[in-house]
């Protein structure tokens, strides 16, 4: 029997990060032991400055409904932050807070899309940018890189995908897959093709901003000709290990907030109040509180990069930021391992899940055929075993 779902939900794929999770779990209850590579979640512990301010809020009694826009002193924080961290100056008025990045991301989305606008996508992109879009009845437009370009995008691409239709770009630097980070010069050099093009919005979602290594990432938005038409987004989730806490925000032309504002009301509201209360001394804090989960990702990093190094076929370029490592597996396809065959990256990633107990994300996901997703935010003991295990498959 056929069930009257919406064409909308029909339409949209499931998220290939979480479908991967979520297979790995249920291998696990069959009694496997899965070592998952497959979850962007850090696997520190909240910082205890962050605890014991949320432990404060709830002593203080904060338990009621939100502004939706975020408490004031939070949304003031977070205009300190921009301001120190990224030469960004907004105002109160111009920041929204909300359930995690994700939530800004597909505000801003639905305030901005039409049907029938064209989302560009430098690929390769998080899993949920195509799927936002697709829910907005919009069209992603793809633009493809290579692990030889280090997975970035020339401006001749760019100005090559632009249509009348054209109607924002999503970048993402620190780059989820890839690691990669445009430079300010590469950011300048597109934003030059985009001076030429008034009618596109630009969304930077900068999440992993302070997981970087040795290289500074720039903001879009610090282009002073691209801050009106840029939408900042940024959130807790990455660098202070604050993932389950849900807290995103964006700073945007103050028309935007204001529509991102009436949208979310109709959503969720405001968000959870004790994270708001712990984010607020989580942002106004230095960078350099979480610095050693930044050294610890860097160490971990290079030795993924090491042991992958050895494996034949695997081909790796060495990630500026983030905590994943986006090898090309584009050499495996057409060959049989383990009596199966391997066609793409999809069947590449599941060969490595059934037969290492290893999971990964195929880059299908993210609009990189040729690539698999391997995060390091696990373990030396969990790295080294994994790719042991990974490396007895594939030799």
């Amino acid at each position: 029997m056929s069930h009257p779902l919406s064409d909308r939900i029909n339409s949209l794929p499931v998220s290939q990060t979480l479908a991967m999770a979520a297979k790995a779990r249920e291998l696990k209850a069959e009694g496997k032991d899965i070592i998952s590579l497959s979850l962007g979640e850090p696997d520190f512990n909240t910082p205890d400055f962050i605890k014991n301010a949320a432990i404060e809020a709830i002593n203080q009694d904060y338990n009621s409904y939100t502004p939706v826009d975020g408490y004031g002193e939070l949304k003031e924080a977070i205009c300190e932050k921009f301001k120190r961290d990224n030469n960004l100056n907004y105002a109160p008025n111009q920041i929204v807070v909300s359930t995690g990045a994700k939530q800004s991301i597909a505000n801003i989305a639905q305030v901005l899309l039409n049907p029938g606008d064209e989302v560009i996508l430098p690929a390769p992109y998080w899993v949920s940018y195509s799927a936002i879009a697709t829910l907005c009845e919009a069209k992603y437009v793809e633009i493809p890189s290579s692990i030889d370009d280090d997975f970035k995008i020339t401006p001749a691409q760019l100005e090559a995908a632009i249509t009348p239709k054209t109607k924002m770009i999503f970048f993402n630097s620190p780059n989820n897959p890839s690691g990669s980070i445009y430079s300010e010069s590469e950011y300048r050099a597109l934003a030059a093709v985009l001076e030429k093009h008034p009618q596109i919005y630009i969304l930077s979602d900068e999440i992993y901003e302070h997981i970087n290594y040795g290289v500074t990432p720039f903001s879009f938005g610090a282009i002073e000709s691209m801050f009106d038409r840029t939408i900042t987004v940024n959130g807790l989730a990455k660098a202070y290990a604050m993932t389950g806490w849900r807290i995103g925000f964006i700073g945007a032309p103050q028309w935007i907030a204001k529509a991102c504002t009436k949208m979310q009301g109709q959503i969720t509201s405001g968000t959870n109040c004790i994270a708001q209360r712990a984010a607020i001394t989580a942002v106004l804090a230095s960078p350099t509180k979480v610095s050693y989960m930044v050294e610890e990702f860097k160490s971990r990093r290079d030795l993924v990069l090491d042991l992958l190094g050895k494996i034949d076929g695997l081909k790796l370029n060495v990630p500026e930021g983030a905590f994943y490592v986006f090898p090309d597996v584009s050499s495996f396809f057409g060959k049989t391992i383990s009596g199966k065959q391997i066609n793409n990256a999809t069947d590449f990633s599941m060969l490595i899940l059934e037969e290492a107990n290893v999971a990964t994300v195929t880059g299908d996901a993210f609009g990189a055929p040729n690539c698999i997703r391997l995060s390091y935010a696990a373990s030396e003991l969990q790295l080294r075993e994994a790719i042991k295990r990974i490396e007895k498959v594939l030799v």
